[in-house]
Protein backbone atom coordinates (compact mmCIF):
# COMPACT_ATOMS: atom_id res chain seq x y z
CA UNK A 1 0.00 0.00 0.00
CA UNK A 2 1.19 3.53 -0.75
CA UNK A 3 1.51 6.25 1.84
CA UNK A 4 1.26 9.89 0.85
CA UNK A 5 2.86 12.75 2.76
CA UNK A 6 1.14 16.01 1.86
CA UNK A 7 3.08 19.27 2.22
CA UNK A 8 1.20 22.54 2.00
CA UNK A 9 3.15 25.80 2.02
CA UNK A 10 2.28 29.48 2.01
CA UNK A 11 -1.08 31.13 2.44
CA UNK A 12 -2.51 29.85 -0.84
CA UNK A 13 -1.08 26.35 -0.39
CA UNK A 14 -2.55 26.12 3.09
CA UNK A 15 -5.97 27.30 1.94
CA UNK A 16 -6.02 24.77 -0.90
CA UNK A 17 -4.58 22.08 1.36
CA UNK A 18 -7.20 22.64 4.04
CA UNK A 19 -9.94 22.28 1.44
CA UNK A 20 -8.24 19.11 0.18
CA UNK A 21 -8.39 17.60 3.69
CA UNK A 22 -12.04 18.60 4.06
CA UNK A 23 -12.90 16.73 0.84
CA UNK A 24 -10.75 13.67 1.65
CA UNK A 25 -12.16 13.54 5.19
CA UNK A 26 -15.70 13.66 3.85
CA UNK A 27 -14.98 10.89 1.35
CA UNK A 28 -13.51 8.67 4.07
CA UNK A 29 -16.09 9.42 6.76
CA UNK A 30 -13.74 11.37 9.03
CA UNK A 31 -15.31 14.20 11.01
CA UNK A 32 -13.37 17.42 11.76
CA UNK A 33 -11.93 16.20 15.08
CA UNK A 34 -10.51 13.06 13.43
CA UNK A 35 -12.94 10.34 14.43
CA UNK A 36 -14.50 7.90 11.99
CA UNK A 37 -18.23 8.34 11.42
CA UNK A 38 -18.52 6.63 8.06
CA UNK A 39 -20.80 3.75 7.27
CA UNK A 40 -18.83 1.73 4.72
CA UNK A 41 -15.90 -0.64 5.01
CA UNK A 42 -14.79 0.75 1.66
CA UNK A 43 -14.09 4.12 3.34
CA UNK A 44 -11.57 2.49 5.69
CA UNK A 45 -10.03 0.22 3.07
CA UNK A 46 -7.32 2.66 1.99
CA UNK A 47 -7.53 5.28 4.72
CA UNK A 48 -3.89 4.64 5.67
CA UNK A 49 -2.80 6.17 2.36
CA UNK A 50 -3.61 9.64 3.74
CA UNK A 51 -3.99 9.26 7.51
CA UNK A 52 -2.17 7.83 10.50
CA UNK A 53 -4.35 6.28 13.17
CA UNK A 54 -3.54 7.60 16.65
CA UNK A 55 -3.68 5.57 19.85
CA UNK A 56 -7.02 7.24 20.64
CA UNK A 57 -8.55 5.87 17.38
CA UNK A 58 -8.48 9.23 15.64
CA UNK A 59 -7.25 9.70 12.12
CA UNK A 60 -4.56 12.34 11.64
CA UNK A 61 -3.49 13.58 8.18
CA UNK A 62 0.05 12.76 7.14
CA UNK A 63 0.70 16.42 6.43
CA UNK A 64 3.10 19.29 7.05
CA UNK A 65 1.70 22.84 7.06
CA UNK A 66 4.37 25.46 6.36
CA UNK A 67 4.39 29.25 6.26
CA UNK A 68 6.87 32.03 6.98
CA UNK A 69 4.42 33.70 9.37
CA UNK A 70 2.00 32.16 11.87
CA UNK A 71 -1.14 34.04 10.69
CA UNK A 72 -2.23 31.74 7.85
CA UNK A 73 -1.62 28.65 9.98
CA UNK A 74 -3.61 30.14 12.86
CA UNK A 75 -6.49 30.50 10.40
CA UNK A 76 -6.23 26.79 9.61
CA UNK A 77 -5.90 25.84 13.29
CA UNK A 78 -8.95 27.91 14.28
CA UNK A 79 -11.02 26.72 11.29
CA UNK A 80 -13.56 23.90 11.25
CA UNK A 81 -10.92 21.22 10.51
CA UNK A 82 -8.17 22.71 12.70
CA UNK A 83 -8.39 19.90 15.27
CA UNK A 84 -7.71 17.33 12.56
CA UNK A 85 -4.01 18.26 12.30
CA UNK A 86 -1.25 17.45 14.78
CA UNK A 87 -0.03 20.66 16.45
CA UNK A 88 3.64 19.81 15.80
CA UNK A 89 2.96 19.60 12.04
CA UNK A 90 2.50 23.40 11.92
CA UNK A 91 5.86 24.86 10.89
CA UNK A 92 6.19 28.66 10.78
CA UNK A 93 8.49 31.62 11.39
CA UNK A 94 7.83 34.64 13.56
CA UNK A 95 5.51 37.55 12.80
CA UNK A 96 7.28 40.35 10.94
CA UNK A 97 10.27 38.30 9.76
CA UNK A 98 8.94 37.95 6.21
CA UNK A 99 8.67 40.86 3.79
CA UNK A 100 8.04 38.89 0.60
CA UNK A 101 11.65 38.54 -0.52
CA UNK A 102 14.31 35.91 -0.28
CA UNK A 103 17.54 37.15 1.26
CA UNK A 104 21.07 36.17 0.29
CA UNK A 105 22.46 33.61 2.71
CA UNK A 106 25.34 34.83 4.89
CA UNK A 107 27.60 31.85 4.03
CA UNK A 108 31.06 32.73 2.75
CA UNK A 109 32.50 30.73 -0.12
CA UNK A 110 35.36 28.62 1.22
CA UNK A 111 37.99 29.75 -1.32
CA UNK A 112 37.15 33.45 -1.89
CA UNK A 113 35.18 34.64 1.10
CA UNK A 114 32.44 36.17 -1.09
CA UNK A 115 28.75 35.84 -0.44
CA UNK A 116 26.92 33.15 -2.35
CA UNK A 117 24.90 34.62 -5.26
CA UNK A 118 21.20 34.38 -4.52
CA UNK A 119 18.33 35.26 -6.86
CA UNK A 120 15.98 38.08 -5.92
CA UNK A 121 12.57 36.42 -6.13
CA UNK A 122 9.14 37.91 -5.49
CA UNK A 123 6.15 35.94 -4.29
CA UNK A 124 4.02 34.52 -7.07
CA UNK A 125 0.69 35.88 -5.89
CA UNK A 126 -1.01 38.18 -3.48
CA UNK A 127 1.49 40.96 -2.90
CA UNK A 128 2.78 43.37 -5.50
CA UNK A 129 5.66 44.55 -3.31
CA UNK A 130 4.69 48.08 -4.30
CA UNK A 131 6.95 50.55 -2.58
CA UNK A 132 9.79 48.09 -2.11
CA UNK A 133 13.03 49.18 -3.81
CA UNK A 134 14.56 46.73 -6.25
Amino acid sequence: MREIVYIQAGQCGNQIGTKFWEVISDEHGIYPAGGYVGDSALQLERINVYYNESSSQKYVPRDALVDLEPGPLESVRSGPFGQLFRPDNFIFGQTGEHDGRLRPPPWPLPDRGHRVPWPHVHEGGGRTDAGHPE
